[in-house]
Protein backbone atom coordinates (compact mmCIF):
# COMPACT_ATOMS: atom_id res chain seq x y z
CA UNK A 1 0.00 0.00 0.00
CA UNK A 2 1.32 3.43 -0.98
CA UNK A 3 2.12 5.96 2.38
CA UNK A 4 -0.10 9.00 2.04
CA UNK A 5 -0.86 11.53 4.66
CA UNK A 6 -4.12 11.62 6.53
CA UNK A 7 -6.20 14.18 8.10
CA UNK A 8 -8.75 12.57 10.43
CA UNK A 9 -11.76 14.97 11.09
CA UNK A 10 -14.69 14.86 13.30
CA UNK A 11 -18.29 14.84 11.85
CA UNK A 12 -21.06 17.66 12.29
CA UNK A 13 -24.49 17.16 13.38
CA UNK A 14 -25.96 19.78 10.87
CA UNK A 15 -25.80 18.32 6.98
CA UNK A 16 -27.49 19.74 3.90
CA UNK A 17 -29.76 18.01 1.70
CA UNK A 18 -30.05 16.87 -1.95
CA UNK A 19 -27.22 14.56 -3.64
CA UNK A 20 -27.31 12.20 -6.38
CA UNK A 21 -27.23 8.58 -6.59
CA UNK A 22 -28.97 6.82 -3.22
CA UNK A 23 -26.59 3.45 -2.17
CA UNK A 24 -30.25 1.18 -2.85
CA UNK A 25 -30.04 -2.02 -0.31
CA UNK A 26 -26.50 -2.38 -0.28
CA UNK A 27 -24.82 0.10 2.51
CA UNK A 28 -21.26 -1.60 2.58
CA UNK A 29 -20.53 -1.30 -1.55
CA UNK A 30 -16.83 -0.83 -2.16
CA UNK A 31 -15.56 2.93 -3.77
CA UNK A 32 -15.41 1.39 -6.97
CA UNK A 33 -19.07 -0.24 -6.43
CA UNK A 34 -19.81 3.44 -5.56
CA UNK A 35 -19.71 3.01 -1.82
CA UNK A 36 -17.47 3.38 0.92
CA UNK A 37 -13.85 2.56 1.69
CA UNK A 38 -12.70 1.08 4.51
CA UNK A 39 -15.42 -1.60 3.40
CA UNK A 40 -13.75 -4.86 4.41
CA UNK A 41 -13.14 -3.52 8.15
CA UNK A 42 -16.30 -1.87 8.82
CA UNK A 43 -18.76 -3.50 6.06
CA UNK A 44 -20.66 -5.48 9.01
CA UNK A 45 -20.73 -2.52 11.67
CA UNK A 46 -21.69 -0.08 9.26
CA UNK A 47 -24.99 -2.44 8.16
CA UNK A 48 -25.73 -3.23 11.61
CA UNK A 49 -25.70 0.46 12.86
CA UNK A 50 -27.95 1.65 9.77
CA UNK A 51 -30.77 -0.46 10.21
CA UNK A 52 -30.78 -0.08 13.81
CA UNK A 53 -31.11 3.38 13.31
CA UNK A 54 -33.62 2.93 10.85
CA UNK A 55 -35.78 0.76 12.98
CA UNK A 56 -34.86 3.35 15.90
CA UNK A 57 -36.36 6.18 14.09
CA UNK A 58 -39.72 4.86 13.25
CA UNK A 59 -40.49 4.93 16.89
CA UNK A 60 -40.70 8.97 17.26
CA UNK A 61 -40.92 9.30 20.97
CA UNK A 62 -37.79 6.73 21.60
CA UNK A 63 -35.38 8.31 18.64
CA UNK A 64 -36.29 11.86 19.81
CA UNK A 65 -34.64 10.50 23.27
CA UNK A 66 -32.08 8.26 22.05
CA UNK A 67 -30.61 10.78 19.72
CA UNK A 68 -30.78 13.98 21.87
CA UNK A 69 -33.43 15.74 19.09
CA UNK A 70 -36.26 18.42 19.75
CA UNK A 71 -39.79 17.88 18.90
CA UNK A 72 -39.12 20.53 16.02
CA UNK A 73 -36.05 18.41 14.70
CA UNK A 74 -37.66 15.77 14.51
CA UNK A 75 -39.77 15.65 11.70
CA UNK A 76 -36.71 16.26 9.22
CA UNK A 77 -34.05 14.16 11.45
CA UNK A 78 -36.48 11.01 11.79
CA UNK A 79 -37.13 11.20 7.91
CA UNK A 80 -33.32 11.36 6.45
CA UNK A 81 -33.11 8.26 9.10
CA UNK A 82 -35.63 6.40 7.91
CA UNK A 83 -34.74 6.85 4.10
CA UNK A 84 -30.91 5.80 4.21
CA UNK A 85 -30.77 3.63 1.74
CA UNK A 86 -33.29 5.18 -0.75
CA UNK A 87 -31.57 8.88 -0.40
CA UNK A 88 -29.39 10.84 -2.02
CA UNK A 89 -25.72 10.88 -1.39
CA UNK A 90 -23.36 13.53 -1.36
CA UNK A 91 -20.04 13.94 -0.78
CA UNK A 92 -18.78 13.92 2.81
CA UNK A 93 -17.05 16.90 2.75
CA UNK A 94 -19.76 19.14 1.08
CA UNK A 95 -22.64 17.08 3.13
CA UNK A 96 -21.56 18.49 6.29
CA UNK A 97 -22.21 22.02 7.71
CA UNK A 98 -21.17 23.70 10.78
CA UNK A 99 -18.63 26.39 11.81
CA UNK A 100 -15.80 23.71 10.94
CA UNK A 101 -16.96 22.65 7.48
CA UNK A 102 -18.04 26.07 6.93
CA UNK A 103 -14.92 27.47 7.45
CA UNK A 104 -13.21 24.84 5.61
CA UNK A 105 -15.53 25.62 2.24
CA UNK A 106 -14.77 22.71 0.10
CA UNK A 107 -17.13 23.69 -2.87
CA UNK A 108 -15.13 26.70 -3.03
CA UNK A 109 -11.87 24.99 -3.35
CA UNK A 110 -10.57 23.96 -7.17
CA UNK A 111 -10.72 20.62 -8.57
CA UNK A 112 -7.30 19.69 -7.89
CA UNK A 113 -7.57 20.39 -4.21
CA UNK A 114 -10.91 18.36 -4.30
CA UNK A 115 -9.02 15.34 -5.60
CA UNK A 116 -6.43 15.45 -3.52
CA UNK A 117 -8.55 15.69 -0.26
CA UNK A 118 -10.62 12.94 -1.59
CA UNK A 119 -7.51 10.49 -1.14
CA UNK A 120 -5.93 11.77 2.08
CA UNK A 121 -9.50 13.54 4.24
CA UNK A 122 -11.30 11.27 6.32
CA UNK A 123 -14.45 12.02 8.01
CA UNK A 124 -15.00 9.95 11.27
CA UNK A 125 -18.96 9.23 11.11
CA UNK A 126 -20.86 7.78 14.01
CA UNK A 127 -23.00 5.88 11.08
CA UNK A 128 -20.65 4.54 9.09
CA UNK A 129 -16.95 5.00 10.94
CA UNK A 130 -14.50 5.79 8.43
CA UNK A 131 -15.29 7.69 5.36
CA UNK A 132 -13.26 9.27 2.63
CA UNK A 133 -13.72 12.86 2.47
CA UNK A 134 -14.85 12.71 -1.74
CA UNK A 135 -17.24 9.92 -0.91
CA UNK A 136 -20.63 10.04 -1.26
CA UNK A 137 -23.24 9.52 1.98
CA UNK A 138 -26.74 10.38 2.60
CA UNK A 139 -28.08 12.70 5.28
CA UNK A 140 -28.67 11.28 8.65
CA UNK A 141 -29.17 12.17 12.24
CA UNK A 142 -26.36 9.88 14.84
CA UNK A 143 -23.71 11.62 17.02
CA UNK A 144 -20.96 10.04 19.06
CA UNK A 145 -23.55 9.80 22.14
CA UNK A 146 -26.16 7.78 20.79
CA UNK A 147 -26.88 4.02 21.63
CA UNK A 148 -27.90 2.02 19.36
CA UNK A 149 -29.89 -1.04 20.18
CA UNK A 150 -28.36 -0.26 24.26
CA UNK A 151 -24.91 -0.75 22.52
CA UNK A 152 -22.65 1.98 23.44
CA UNK A 153 -20.84 3.57 20.59
CA UNK A 154 -17.43 3.24 21.88
CA UNK A 155 -18.38 -0.88 21.72
CA UNK A 156 -19.63 -1.11 18.57
CA UNK A 157 -16.82 1.28 17.23
CA UNK A 158 -13.52 1.22 19.09
CA UNK A 159 -11.69 -2.04 18.53
CA UNK A 160 -12.34 -2.14 14.83
CA UNK A 161 -11.74 1.83 14.10
CA UNK A 162 -8.17 1.54 16.11
CA UNK A 163 -7.44 -1.38 13.67
CA UNK A 164 -8.03 0.19 11.01
CA UNK A 165 -5.85 3.93 12.10
CA UNK A 166 -3.27 1.36 13.13
CA UNK A 167 -3.00 -0.29 9.65
CA UNK A 168 -2.78 3.38 7.81
CA UNK A 169 0.10 3.49 5.67
CA UNK A 170 1.40 7.38 7.05
CA UNK A 171 1.19 9.73 9.10
CA UNK A 172 -2.25 10.49 10.40
CA UNK A 173 -3.00 14.06 11.21
CA UNK A 174 -6.03 13.62 13.99
CA UNK A 175 -8.41 16.32 14.42
CA UNK A 176 -11.04 14.60 16.07
CA UNK A 177 -12.76 16.11 19.22
CA UNK A 178 -12.79 13.59 22.02
CA UNK A 179 -16.60 12.11 21.77
CA UNK A 180 -14.71 10.83 18.13
CA UNK A 181 -11.23 10.01 19.53
CA UNK A 182 -13.20 8.07 22.16
CA UNK A 183 -14.61 5.57 19.32
CA UNK A 184 -11.20 4.85 17.69
CA UNK A 185 -8.47 5.29 20.33
CA UNK A 186 -4.85 5.48 18.73
CA UNK A 187 -3.15 2.69 19.55
CA UNK A 188 0.35 4.10 19.30
CA UNK A 189 1.62 7.69 18.81
CA UNK A 190 3.73 6.73 16.28
CA UNK A 191 2.79 7.98 12.54
CA UNK A 192 -0.19 9.28 14.37
CA UNK A 193 -0.19 13.68 15.47
CA UNK A 194 -3.34 14.82 17.62
CA UNK A 195 -4.01 18.61 17.03
CA UNK A 196 -4.78 20.73 19.67
CA UNK A 197 -6.08 24.08 18.82
CA UNK A 198 -4.82 26.97 21.16
CA UNK A 199 -4.24 30.73 21.16
CA UNK A 200 -1.32 32.87 22.78
CA UNK A 201 -2.64 36.03 24.49
CA UNK A 202 -0.54 39.13 23.85
CA UNK A 203 1.17 38.24 27.36
CA UNK A 204 2.32 34.70 25.67
CA UNK A 205 -0.36 33.21 27.37
CA UNK A 206 -1.33 30.00 25.81
CA UNK A 207 -4.92 29.04 26.19
CA UNK A 208 -7.68 26.00 24.82
CA UNK A 209 -10.33 26.94 22.69
CA UNK A 210 -14.24 26.53 22.12
CA UNK A 211 -16.19 27.69 19.25
CA UNK A 212 -12.86 28.97 17.85
CA UNK A 213 -11.67 25.16 17.60
CA UNK A 214 -13.93 24.10 15.09
CA UNK A 215 -12.90 27.08 13.05
CA UNK A 216 -9.48 26.97 13.34
CA UNK A 217 -9.64 23.05 12.37
CA UNK A 218 -11.71 24.03 9.28
CA UNK A 219 -9.38 26.56 8.11
CA UNK A 220 -6.10 24.52 9.13
CA UNK A 221 -7.39 21.90 7.01
CA UNK A 222 -8.39 24.14 4.37
CA UNK A 223 -5.19 25.53 4.22
CA UNK A 224 -3.43 22.31 4.47
CA UNK A 225 -5.76 20.70 1.63
CA UNK A 226 -3.92 24.06 -0.75
CA UNK A 227 -0.30 23.75 0.51
CA UNK A 228 -0.51 19.53 0.10
CA UNK A 229 -2.50 19.84 -3.32
CA UNK A 230 0.72 21.98 -4.69
CA UNK A 231 3.30 19.93 -3.31
CA UNK A 232 2.55 16.27 -4.70
CA UNK A 233 4.60 13.93 -2.89
CA UNK A 234 5.88 15.91 -0.24
CA UNK A 235 3.46 15.52 1.73
CA UNK A 236 2.57 12.03 1.96
CA UNK A 237 6.67 11.89 3.43
CA UNK A 238 5.52 13.62 6.68
CA UNK A 239 6.78 11.01 9.24
CA UNK A 240 6.05 12.73 12.56
CA UNK A 241 4.81 16.15 14.42
CA UNK A 242 8.05 17.92 13.56
CA UNK A 243 8.14 17.54 9.91
CA UNK A 244 4.76 18.21 10.10
CA UNK A 245 5.03 21.73 11.56
CA UNK A 246 7.95 22.42 9.13
CA UNK A 247 5.57 21.87 6.08
CA UNK A 248 2.69 24.09 8.11
CA UNK A 249 5.13 26.75 8.07
CA UNK A 250 5.31 27.24 4.18
CA UNK A 251 1.20 27.80 4.34
CA UNK A 252 1.76 30.25 7.50
CA UNK A 253 0.42 28.28 10.50
CA UNK A 254 2.07 27.74 13.80
CA UNK A 255 2.22 24.16 14.79
CA UNK A 256 4.17 23.21 17.40
CA UNK A 257 5.30 19.68 18.46
CA UNK A 258 4.72 18.92 22.39
CA UNK A 259 4.94 15.24 23.38
CA UNK A 260 5.15 12.59 21.54
CA UNK A 261 2.01 12.33 19.20
CA UNK A 262 0.53 15.02 20.03
CA UNK A 263 0.98 18.96 18.46
CA UNK A 264 -0.65 22.36 19.16
CA UNK A 265 -2.00 24.34 16.64
CA UNK A 266 -1.63 28.32 17.88
CA UNK A 267 -4.23 30.51 16.14
CA UNK A 268 -4.69 34.33 16.85
CA UNK A 269 -7.47 35.30 19.49
CA UNK A 270 -10.60 35.59 17.30
CA UNK A 271 -10.09 33.63 14.61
Amino acid sequence: MTERLLLLLPPSETKRDGGNAAFGDDLVQTPEAGGLSWAATFSDVREAAASELQQLSHDADAARKVLKISEKQAALELERNRSLRSSPRMTALLRYTGVLYDALDASSLSDHQLGWAAHHVAVHSALFGLVGGGEGIPAYRLSAGSRLGGVAPANRWAQVTARALAEHEGLVIDLRSKAYSALGPVESAERHVTIDVVSRTPDGEVRSLNHFNKRGKGLFTRGLIMLAADQGKRADSIRDAHELADFCRDAGWDLEPTEPGCARLIVPEGL
